[in-house]
């Protein structure tokens, strides 16, 4: 049973799909919304939020103006500041009326203090831990939701990278404080939003949130095309694995790629590998020595030689730990969410990504990538030949077990 939690689903992808188009193709767009799910909707506002000063405020704001109802989807859920911050809004809005929905990770909430779930319960909200750990379910205890939702009334909606801890909050100002994004989002794409926690919170309940509180008619807030899909074990497992191996192939010009976790399989190196025989100019951004975890940061590097040696861009962000998920190609796609670039996210988590089809917020995001390149190292093809042996014979060690870091 435990041996369990080292497979991943039989579904798995064995083939990089062949350059036929640019992402700014129609045909790119009808694409992905056949192949990934959830259609591509126009007419959405999409603001992005940097790092915990203003991500918190903004998703307080949200919740403390709740009227009707509140949906609240989270991995990581630890004590501290902000927990307590959380909480507090969420039982006030649950004494004044407001249905409020939460699911928390079990594994992502173990450093949470009880007293605040007690708080919560006792305060009238709904809240329950995703797959604890139990005798009968010891063989999925692997399979975790990574997904970061939260919906107010069916109108706001809220996703990307951060967690409910302290080390998001403030401005990546040092190393015990990270960097990172989240998006507040309007219009009809938030149905979306709200549909993807429900997936989660039938498996965990048995109970459907619907009506008009949940999702009510939806009008255009904003010029951007948009669509929120899933991945998970238990269906679908391979759509974020095949959404990066779409748009890496799509890619005519230029791929920029911000990620927490960067350990890339087989096929997603390859097509990587081709997009650059094509022309594709790629940069890659990742965390520097403040990574929160050393398995990974050798995983990662282990890959990195290929990519080096074809003229793939790889840079190190140095002022504290990155913990952003970005990807934009040809100015024109913008992709962001829970999900990293990993085989985790690919097969075993339960994941949301958000794709955007806008140059404006291309050129903006763009321009926030550039800002966090400023910050950071180069890592140069000549240097990965040259580190210490010590550091390749923990790669070897690592790599038979890099779907699981």
């Amino acid at each position: 049973m435990v041996a369990m939690n080292f497979t991943t689903p039989e579904k798995k992808l064995q083939h990089i799909p062949t350059h036929r188009h640019g992402v700014e193709d129609p045909q790119f767009k009808r694409e992905m919304s056949v192949l990934l799910g959830p259609a591509v909707l126009p007419g959405n506002r999409v603001e992005p939020l940097h790092n915990g000063e203003q991500i918190f405020p903004a998703m307080l704001a949200a919740i403390r103006g709740a009227q009707h109802t509140i949906a609240f989807e989270t991995y990581i859920y630890w004590s501290g500041d902000i927990g307590r911050e959380f909480s507090d809004a969420l039982c006030e809005r649950a004494k004044a009326g407001v249905i409020v929905n939460v699911t928390i990770d079990w594994g992502g909430s173990l450093k949470m203090d009880t007293t605040l779930m007690r708080a919560m319960e006792s305060s009238g909200v709904q809240v329950h831990r995703y797959r604890p750990l139990r005798w009968y379910n010891i063989g999925r205890v692997n399979n975790r939701t990574h997904r970061k939702l939260l919906v107010v009334d069916g109108r706001i909606g809220f996703t990307g990278g951060v967690g409910v801890a302290d080390q998001w909050m403030g401005h990546a100002q040092d190393p015990d404080h990270w960097r990172d994004s989240h998006y507040r989002i309007e219009g009809p794409v938030v149905a979306q939003v709200q549909a993807a926690f429900n997936d989660n919170w039938i498996k965990t309940t048995g109970r459907v949130l619907n009506g008009h509180t949940y999702f009510p008619r939806l009008e255009p807030a904003g010029e951007t095309d948009a669509h929120l899909f899933l991945a998970s074990p238990a269906g679908g497992s391979e759509s974020m694995h095949l959404m990066y191996l779409l748009a890496i192939a799509a890619a005519c010009r230029q791929i920029d790629l911000a990620a927490a976790y960067f350990v890339p399989d087989a096929l997603i190196t390859e097509a990587l590998l081709q997009a650059r025989d094509r022309g594709v100019q790629i940069r890659v951004l990742l965390p520097g020595k403040h990574i929160d975890s050393l398995s990974v940061r050798l995983a990662s590097r282990a890959s990195w030689g290929p990519l080096l040696e074809a003229g793939i861009q790889i840079h190190e962000y140095q002022p504290t730990m990155l913990h952003t998920k970005l990807l934009i190609i040809d100015g024109y796609l913008v992709s962001v969410g829970s999900t990293n670039f990993d085989i985790r996210s690919f097969r075993l988590n339960d994941e949301a990504s958000l794709n955007m089809y806008d140059r404006a917020m291309a050129r903006q995001m763009t321009e926030v990538f550039e800002a966090d390149m400023a910050q950071a190292q180069p890592y140069t093809y000549e240097r990965w030949r040259q580190r210490p042996m010590r550091e390749k014979l923990a790669e070897t060690f690592i790599l038979p077990f890099k779907s699981q870091v």
